[in-house]
């Protein structure tokens, strides 16, 4: 291949990666002004026309970016769970007591119920959803799948951090502890204040159980 060729190669592959650049940051931007309507209105009340409206973006800009409703709530759904791992996969990284690491853990879950309560709604309204909509089921999977192995990161690190196995597997784990964290967050959708702190001394307690500390509490 003459010199002349290899340029022309790799000048037509940048314009390339700049278009996919460009079409996905576009559906960031997209999937991002869409996602407060989403949550807000949840899976079943919203069309992509209602997203429209309340997003400033056109009907048929977001059918051309997204090919459907479902599209575009599993893509939105999965960016901010990226984000909630991210949060807590800091913790991690950055604790060295087992009880630095449990208060962390349960201020960054307390946090996330306070702050984003309706975006959290949307995950489980999407999961709900799974059950009827086969569509959805691959993409579910794959972020619960995601937020399991984050639960198995932090418990895993506390239990080095404590000198003690974990008595549980990943998906017990996960379950327990997604399980507080959904009745917590129907509390807080009904005004209930005491549901961030008792989400707190949940987290905290449920570390210790899944490592069989509390038995030395």
């Amino acid at each position: 291949m003459t010199r002349s060729a290899t340029s022309t190669g790799e000048h037509t592959g940048r314009i390339a990666r700049r278009r996919v650049d460009k079409f996905e940051e576009r559906r960031r931007e997209l999937g991002d002004a869409a996602l407060q309507t989403l949550s807000e209105l949840g899976y079943a009340r919203t069309s992509l026309r209602d997203i429209a409206q309340n997003s400033g973006f056109s009907h048929g800009v977001l059918h051309y970016y997204f090919h459907d409703k479902f599209d575009l709530i599993t893509y939105c759904v999965r960016r901010y769970k990226a984000v909630c791992v991210q949060r807590y996969d800091d913790v991690v990284t950055t604790a060295s007591t087992a009880s630095g690491l449990a208060a962390e853990f349960a201020a960054a879950m307390v946090a996330t119920l306070v702050e984003d309560a309706v975006l959290h709604r949307l995950w489980y309204d999407l999961r709900s959803q799974s059950l009827f909509e086969e569509s959805f089921r691959a993409d579910v999977a794959e972020i619960d799948a995601s937020l399991e192995r984050m639960i198995e990161r932090v418990v895993r690190r506390y239990a080095e951090l404590a000198g003690t196995p974990s008595v549980c597997g990943a998906p017990m784990a996960y379950a327990m502890f997604d399980g507080i964290f959904q009745q917590a967050l129907l509390r807080q959708l009904s005004g209930d204040p005491s549901a961030p702190e008792d989400l707190r001394a949940g987290v905290v307690q449920m570390l210790a159980v899944v490592t069989g500390t509390c038995e030395r509490q």
